[in-house]
């Protein structure tokens, strides 16, 4: 199977623009398509911005909106999946979410953060319930998780168990926790056996400083491609057969005793 070459756009958009937001992930998918991907991601509520306050209600949609359905048209367009933060609108709740379109313009994934993180999402943001959702993408298996949800060990596990390969993880870290891009995600990459792509902000938003860094980590615990600190579009590719041979060299899957962990839960 051809690796799925993978694009993450390192950017925070306008805050609060939702129309602005759409055209620069347009733009950015026009760009990933002609750099040969197949998938882009982009970062945490990147549809919205981050540091909207209390516009979330205000800006936030119903996973089949307007929005969704002008993101499902440029996949088409440029014949890409497009993963992106956005706040979901459900009856009355509102989630940090993201989805999955597929370059057809299906819809394919939707998750709900699992893991808020800090005052403003718990104030704004109902947790999600569902730690495992995934997607098939070009014989690949892709998976999802929200910024903070990577930060524990056991949402990654939960993820190799369920036979995800491809890990999407849309991010708004912040300084000074540089080490989670830095060192905690290859971790997280190298002990679950998977690939991960990252994807950050960059630069500053109302009191938030995002620290970028957005990476694709490998099963053997390297970085394949590594953003700096500013606007970025990286391409990288998540290949099947690195990671076939690495879980053949690692076998942590099959070599956990779950046996003795019940005292994890």
């Amino acid at each position: 199977m051809p690796p799925l070459r993978t694009a993450l756009l390192q950017s925070s958009g306008r805050s609060g623009s939702v129309d602005d937001n759409l055209a620069a992930l347009d733009e950015a998918a026009a760009r990933a398509a002609a750099a040969g991907a197949r998938l882009l991601v982009c970062p945490e509520l990147f549809l919205t911005g981050y540091a909207i306050g209390d516009a979330v209600p205000e800006l936030a949609e119903p996973a089949d909106g307007p929005a969704a359905r002008t993101i499902a048209a440029i996949s088409v367009r440029h014949g890409i999946a497009i993963h992106y933060g956005y706040p979901e609108r459900a009856g009355e709740a509102v989630f940090n979410a993201a989805q999955l379109i597929g370059p057809d313009g299906a819809p394919l994934a939707n998750y709900r953060k699992t893991h808020l993180y800090g005052g403003f999402e718990e104030k704004w943001f109902t947790p999600g319930e569902q730690p495992v959702v995934q997607a098939e993408l070009d014989g690949v298996r892709v998976g999802l998780l929200i910024c903070y949800d990577v930060e524990f060990p056991e949402n990654v596990r939960a993820h190799a168990l369920a036979g995800t390969e491809l890990l999407l993880v849309p991010t708004a870290l912040m300084h000074p926790y540089t080490f989670v891009a830095e060192s905690v995600v290859p971790v997280r990459a190298f002990e679950s056996q998977l690939h991960i792509a990252y994807v950050n902000r960059a630069g500053r938003e109302g009191e938030f400083d995002f620290a970028g860094l957005s990476c694709l980590a490998g099963p053997d615990g390297t970085v394949r491609v590594r953003a700096g600190r500013g606007e970025e579009l990286l391409v990288g590719e998540a290949d099947p057969g690195l990671l076939a041979a690495s879980r053949a060299a690692n076998p942590y899957i099959e070599d956990r005793r779950p046996g003795l962990y019940g005292s994890l839960v």
